[in-house]
């Protein structure tokens, strides 16, 4: 008797955990990340475990630029799951902006957590193209002084080539952008285009155009044969 009481007291527990998950990954699925935030927060106390609430807090803390708190989440997801390389990247990641927006002493008080998260995740998945990605823009932002290289920038570069030549020529070009070599960035979006074609393409060098070469009509134009080429 005494268990069935149990189980009938646990129930509305249970119903209602389910309920703030639900609508919490609703809101979060249209963007309304500061409604979603209590929800999974009062879920999360009910279920302390569960991973899924930690990562969607993590992502949520993210969307918000909250890069102490987001880093906070996904340090617990790595530490729960040593062996997943999405977990390391998320962190690094978070790492790396609020090392970005914190200053230049918690950026040195970070690098190494940043540089060993992003190679452990590609380590634990050795085609893990966002993961180079980060690293690239680490070796690119970092100074020199403190590890910042170009030639480490192109080396995942490089191996970003071998897992996906299109975000090999990205990187190429944005690598070329970051050090105002405009002409060679500008060939290496149009073989992105050429061998890709894909909506992000187009836009990089339409930008490259208008920001960084001054020439606007040739954005519109790059633009332009995007969509054409997209009619339905």
């Amino acid at each position: 008797m005494k268990k069935l009481v149990f189980i009938l007291l646990l129930v509305p527990t249970l119903i209602f955990s389910q309920t703030n998950y639900e609508k919490a990954e609703k809101l979060f699925t249209q963007e309304k990340y500061s409604l979603a935030k209590p929800l999974f927060e009062a879920a999360l106390k009910d279920s302390p475990g569960n991973l899924k609430i930690i990562e969607y807090l993590g992502d949520i803390a993210s969307n918000m630029n909250d890069w102490e708190k987001a880093a906070f989440y996904y340090e617990k997801l790595k530490t729960s799951k040593p062996n997943n390389a999405d977990y390391y990247f998320k962190y690094g990641g978070a790492l790396g902006m609020r090392a970005q927006t914190g200053g230049k002493w918690v950026a040195i008080r970070l690098i190494g957590d940043i540089r060993e998260s992003l190679e452990k995740a590609i380590v634990l998945n050795p085609n893990h193209i966002e993961a180079r990605w980060a690293l690239i823009e680490y070796y690119l932002q970092l100074p020199g002084f403190i590890g910042g290289s170009e030639k480490k920038a192109q080396h995942y570069s490089n191996e970003l080539f071998k897992i996906s030549p299109i975000d090999g020529y990205l990187s190429k070009a944005h690598i070329d952008e970051y050090f105002k070599r405009y002409k060679s960035a500008e060939q290496y979006y149009i073989k992105a285009i050429q061998i890709g074609g894909s909506k992000q393409t187009y836009e990089r060098l339409a930008q490259l155009y208008k920001d960084k070469l001054n020439q606007p009509e040739k954005a519109l134009e790059v633009l332009k044969k995007y969509q054409e080429k997209n009619k339905s």
